[in-house]
């Protein structure tokens, strides 16, 4: 069983007297650095000047330095921006001012795991991953509660790299719901297969294919739009907050019976091998390597399937249905 820690585990003063460089002030950035504030925390923000983050990092108070500059001064940096852009900037502006025994953080560990970065041996290297969007860190902090965390440490050069983790992750209000302990390549690679095999593209094709399905026996795409996509929050709440039994408790027992008899024809032993494919080709470096040269092209795959989802019909349904419920925000 994995060790979990809570916030009798942490000691928010292992920060006392720090600085804490937040490298990127996206939508986990500003979580993180907004959180980190309120508990306290000596919180730099890197961010290039013009862009709109910048100017919202602004807005909340703080004053933008370039990644170099926070990178030179603080003790904690953690970085924060897109994995394809984080090379570049470690390389660029990180590594050139980091100082020896600093401890470099990561909220996801694809470029640590597939060697995109690879950090001197005199700094400490850890992982807190929020097991959820930026918004939602946020706002459970706001709440009194929390967001819970992964934490993982890749180097202990002080012998403080856990503490200085356990440490974050109760700044941002993780440690409330429970820090759980993993590796970068249990974290990075489990990640993965969620996002790839069920909940971004296992649950997309899932609903274009029954969306589509409807639609082309004759049935009118407004209603195919609210069974097949629309219901789906509903379903997913109640399974995120009672399990998948609990979701059937609270269901009818035409639903149930439809769910025990007929899901198991849709993800069968052919879905399960496949996942099991994808599963070896992010094991394997497969899935890195093919994403990271996706990247160096200009990403001419990506923006092709991008373009071609765009036109869906799911999208121009959704659209018109969603503009009649004004309490739905994108």
């Amino acid at each position: 069983m994995a060790k979990i820690y809570y916030e009798k585990d942490a000691d928010l003063s292992v920060l006392k007297g720090k600085k804490i460089a937040i490298i990127g002030y996206g939508i986990q950035g500003r979580a993180h650095a907004l959180n980190l504030k309120d508990s306290g925390c000596d919180v730099v923000i890197a961010e290039r000047g013009g862009t709109p983050n910048f100017e919202i990092a602004t807005k909340d108070g703080f004053k933008p330095v370039s990644a170099k500059e926070a990178s030179g001064i603080c003790d904690v940096i953690m970085i924060l921006t897109q994995d394809n852009v984080q090379p570049v900037v470690y390389h660029d502006e990180i590594a050139p001012a980091m100082k020896k025994g600093a401890a470099l953080g990561f909220a996801h560990g694809f470029n640590i795991r597939f060697n995109q970065i690879v950090p001197p041996k005199e700094i400490d290297v850890f992982m807190v991953a929020p097991k959820g969007p930026g918004s939602l860190v946020r706002q459970t902090y706001e709440e009194g509660k929390g967001t819970p965390c992964l934490v993982a440490i890749h180097q202990d050069y002080t012998g403080k790299a856990l503490a200085v983790a356990l440490a974050y992750a109760k700044g941002i209000g993780g440690a409330r719901a429970g820090v759980l302990e993993t590796t970068f390549k249990e974290e990075t690679e489990t990640d993965l297969f969620g996002e790839q095999a069920v909940l971004c593209g296992g649950v997309s094709e899932l609903v274009k294919a029954g969306f589509e399905t409807l639609v082309n026996a004759g049935y009118q795409p407004e209603v195919a739009y609210f069974e097949c996509l629309h219901e789906l929050k509903l379903i997913t709440d109640m399974i995120y907050a009672t399990g998948i039994q609990g979701m059937r408790r609270r269901v009818s027992d035409t639903a149930k019976y439809g769910d025990l008899t007929r899901g198991q024809r849709i993800i069968d032993e052919h879905v399960k091998k496949e996942m099991a494919k994808i599963l070896k080709e992010i094991q394997s470096g497969a899935f890195a390597d093919e994403w990271i040269d996706e990247n160096k092209k200009g990403r001419p795959v990506f923006n092709k399937l991008m373009q071609r989802d765009e036109k869906h019909l799911i999208e121009e349904i959704g659209k018109k249905l969603r503009g009649m419920m004004s309490w739905i925000k994108g």
